[in-house]
């Protein structure tokens, strides 16, 4: 029976389409890559793979075999994760992808007390606001805010994050304060490069009116939230925020909260996850806490 640490090694090369890829996702050597595919090979007395210079392949044989490795190195982890379970106390190494302002202004707030908790856990988090590869990065799974696309991922929900419409007073003095959305048209808007809905704003009347949508436009698009508050800031324009960067702002009156009476779509945060036959204890832990972090609106 061939070694789960070599079906592992086998299933990362798959995944990555690659020797070199494969090692830095499970973070060993790319000579151990091969050597662990090598001693697979021969015990099974068939060729996995095609190798060139420039890509892998699988044979007809590596086909068959990865049809049914993947499901029982599936089963293999659930297995694992359900005897940890009993012990109650899930150890090992989770890694984590996250929007960096969400890591930065919620993550990094909440990671003591998750790691104080289990202790026996290695948290791993990278930030970045771009959307992910999950299995070519080997990460357990990935907090996604706003609509998520099509994807053979699996969703959980996490909660949702108001979003706030703001500008600064300076702003404000000079460009006037706008009554409706459609007034908007007439400001300076500051747009988020990283959502399908950059310029087109919806919002709904606390009353009832609407659904009202508005085009807008400005001369400032960027891919991080935090340099779009930084932007608000310094007076450069109107910025359409999630609420948790920019309430301190707000209470200071170094911001104001524009259009009161209308409100923007909240964003849904959702944690994705590979598919896997069992969710793992380390996993499901940790999207309990930040759903429940959430939910006290921390």
């Amino acid at each position: 029976m061939a070694a789960l640490d070599d079906i592992e090694v086998f299933i990362a090369v798959v995944e990555t389409m690659g020797f070199a890829s494969a090692a830095r996702r499970l973070r060993v050597t790319t000579a151990a890559v091969s050597k662990s595919i090598s001693r697979l090979e021969a015990r099974l007395g068939a060729r996995l793979f095609q190798r060139s210079t420039r890509k892998v392949s699988l044979t007809e044989a590596g086909e068959t075999f990865y049809a049914h490795a993947r499901q029982a190195f599936e089963h293999a982890t659930a297995a694992e994760d359900a005897v940890r379970q009993l012990n109650r106390e899930p150890s090992g190494r989770l890694r984590v992808a996250a929007p960096m302002s969400f890591g930065l202004e919620r993550l990094a707030l909440w990671v003591p007390e998750f790691l104080a908790r289990h202790p026996a856990l290695q948290l791993e988090i990278n930030l970045d606001d771009r959307t992910l590869d999950l299995i070519e990065g080997g990460y357990d799974l990935a907090i996604r805010i706003g609509r998520l696309g099509d994807s053979s991922l699996v969703a959980r929900p996490l909660g949702e994050l108001p979003v706030h419409l703001v500008a600064s007073p300076e702003y404000l003095v000079d460009r006037g304060v706008p009554a409706h959305p459609h007034d908007l048209q007439a400001h300076n808007c500051l747009l988020f490069s990283y959502t399908s809905s950059g310029s087109e704003w919806k919002f709904r009347h606390d009353a009832g009116d609407g659904p009202v949508d508005v085009t807008v436009t400005g001369n400032y698009r960027v891919n991080s939230s935090m340099a779009l508050r930084a932007a608000a800031l310094a007076g450069t324009g109107i910025a359409r925020i999630p609420g948790y960067q920019v309430e301190a702002q707000i209470a200071s009156g170094q911001l104001v909260k524009l259009l009161p009476e209308w409100e923007l779509a909240a964003l849904a945060a959702h944690a994705v996850l590979p598919v896997r036959v069992q969710v793992p204890a380390k996993t499901r832990l940790f999207i309990e806490f930040v759903q429940e972090k959430m939910q006290a609106r921390q």
